[in-house]
């Protein structure tokens, strides 16, 4: 009873004020890749992750030994890890984190389990210019938010604001990894409905090495920006399904066609080049 009385008190502290919160070292047991450590984030507003057998069977799909992979939205990094053991640590997984606070824990779990992975952690969002942001969060010390100016629906009820740094990933990449963008084999974005915009700003990178893309359709987007989501990716050469619960290694379901996005409220893509 009284944890749970001190947790509500956290997180009313944390909606109203801006607080720091450090991280817990968590550990899972994988089949394939034994024991594997992940740097919890104590927000109280920040669920706890897990590293699951059936993620990384689904992961493993797309994801070889020495694979380039980019992992844009990667928050604490609950995605960034296991697709980074997929790699391998002959593979390299940029993961891009714009927010300062939770950068500190995704640079924690870049430095986890050395040997086994090789992870680069940039402290800077996926845009179509090298500028500054602002980013709008749910609470005061900056747990989920993202770049919502940019979708058509501002009921989202995420009031607190933070500047942050913009680059254009794909200038950026064509400047610094050269030598290892042959290898790019998989590319995910979660940017709290920002995505497709994101994929626009890197086409160039996407019609030259054909990643596999998983993407996030958030709850919030209008019909006509699912739609936009959906031919941004068609015309890229890619079929589109719809995937529940990628996590889990969920049922994968074909879009035929871009009216097939309005069937669930928010869910993630997987993109395969057709």
């Amino acid at each position: 009873m009284f944890g749970f009385i001190k947790k509500k008190i956290e997180k009313i502290k944390s909606k109203q004020s801006l607080h720091q919160y450090g991280w817990d070292i968590r550990h899972f047991n994988l089949k394939d890749y034994g024991k594997v450590d992940y740097a919890q984030w104590l927000h109280p507003y920040d669920k706890p992750k897990i590293i699951t057998n059936e993620m990384m069977d689904f992961y493993r799909q797309y994801i070889k030994p020495g694979a380039m992979v980019i992992d844009i939205g990667a928050h604490t990094g609950d995605t960034t890890v296991p697709m980074a053991l997929c790699a391998g640590a002959n593979g390299t997984v940029l993961g891009l984190e714009p927010n300062p606070y939770v950068f500190r824990v995704l640079e924690q779990n870049s430095k986890l389990n050395p040997g086994v992975t090789n992870i680069v952690p940039l402290m800077f969002a996926a845009t179509d210019h090298d500028g500054t942001y602002t980013f709008n969060y749910s609470d005061a010390s900056f747990c989920n938010g993202g770049f919502l100016d940019s979708i058509q629906n501002q009921n989202h009820g995420h009031k607190h604001t933070l500047d942050v740094q913009g680059r254009n990933l794909e200038n950026y990449l064509d400047a610094h990894f050269a030598g290892q963008l042959p290898k790019l084999g998989f590319i995910k974005v979660d940017a709290e409905g920002y995505d497709k915009e994101i994929i626009k700003s890197i086409a160039g990178v996407i019609m030259r090495f054909k990643p596999v893309i998983v993407s996030e359709c958030n709850v919030h987007l209008t019909p006509e920006e699912r739609f936009d989501l959906y031919e941004t990716v068609k015309n890229l050469g890619y079929k589109v399904m719809m995937i529940d619960g990628f996590e889990s290694a969920g049922k994968e379901v074909l879009l035929t066609k871009k009216e097939d996005m309005l069937r669930w409220k928010h869910f993630d893509i997987v993109a395969i080049p057709a």
